[in-house]
């Protein structure tokens, strides 16, 4: 069974796909094998390497990204959103679509290559479940119309932390404004915020939230209930044990013991939550607040 995991960046979902990885139930395409998509390797060790070794350091970004050359925890097997491979291999839009990518965009030729691709991971690494981590658009629609009972875990953190922390990762290219970057033209209702708000980038950042998560919204709506599990960041933090026994339910595995040896090895950080309010200024910060108001309350955050 294909399912995944998905969130907007910097919300909790990459934690998420690592924890679930420990479940020896679970299969996943690793960063190795997105390094060298020319192969096209299957992964037939990945969980095997993946849970013999520690979890990955809290705020390790890309080594694009680091500010340094060796980092603890940097050479290991571990889960990857393999965009490298999906491009390569599936669809070569996939990794930057300009919007979300639905079921309607879905052609049998990328169809039959999204089976093949994802089928043949399931067959040689021998799991119940293949969890493939996705960022960004949600692209749920687009993998439900070849995987009818796809399961979806959207992870979602408070729009003001994961803006501030946009802001902070070399990837965001935000900074070039709306109209080149990776997510493709703000909606004009969004422009117009952004321009009444003096072109600001932490607003900016915000409204990209704000504009991925209406394409969460529509993406659940598409989908039947039972195959859609929304788990907050915050809730996860506070209480690990208790919303990871959810999401393993959802995915019709047990807590098992060895998956609890695996699970025990990670810290769950909550200290972070309200970083915002001190990395930003209290003007920045209202700013995000006044844009982001209404997403804010209807994803239960006061």
């Amino acid at each position: 069974m294909l399912s995944v995991v998905v969130g907007t960046g910097r919300c909790g979902s990459t934690l998420v796909q690592e924890v679930l990885s420990r479940h020896p139930a679970v299969g996943f395409i690793s960063g190795v094998d997105d390094k060298l998509p020319k192969l096209n390797l299957a992964g037939r060790f990945n969980g095997t390497l993946y849970r013999r070794l520690g979890p990955r350091p809290s705020g390790m970004t890309s080594l694009r990204h680091s500010r340094r050359l060796l980092e603890r925890g940097r050479l290991r097997v571990a889960p990857s959103e393999a965009y490298h491979l999906l491009d390569r291999h599936v669809f070569a839009g996939f990794s930057k679509p300009s919007r979300d990518l639905v079921a309607d965009d879905l052609t049998p030729f990328v169809k039959r290559r999204m089976r093949e691709f994802f089928d043949d991971r399931i067959r040689r690494q021998g799991c119940d479940v293949l969890l493939q981590h996705l960022t960004g658009w949600p692209r749920t629609g687009f993998l439900q119309a070849a995987y009818p009972d796809l399961k979806v875990i959207n992870v979602v953190r408070d729009g003001r932390a994961v803006a501030n922390s946009w802001l902070q990762m070399g990837w965001w290219d935000g900074w070039r404004g709306p109209d080149n970057w990776l997510y493709g033209p703000l909606p004009p209702a969004l422009r117009e915020e952004w321009e009444e708000a003096g072109r600001s980038f932490p607003v900016l950042a915000a409204l990209g939230w704000k504009m991925l998560m209406e394409a969460y919204t529509q993406a659940r709506a598409a989908h039947p209930a039972e195959q859609w599990l929304d788990v907050r960041y915050e809730d996860l933090v506070r209480a690990p044990n208790e919303q990871t026994a959810r999401m393993l339910a959802f995915l019709g595995l047990d807590w098992t013991p060895r998956f609890e040896s695996g699970f025990a090895r990670h810290l769950f950080h909550a200290e972070r939550g309200a970083a915002y309010r001190h990395e930003l200024t209290d003007t920045q910060v209202a700013a995000i607040q006044g844009v982001l108001d209404k997403p804010l309350r209807e994803w239960g955050y006061e």
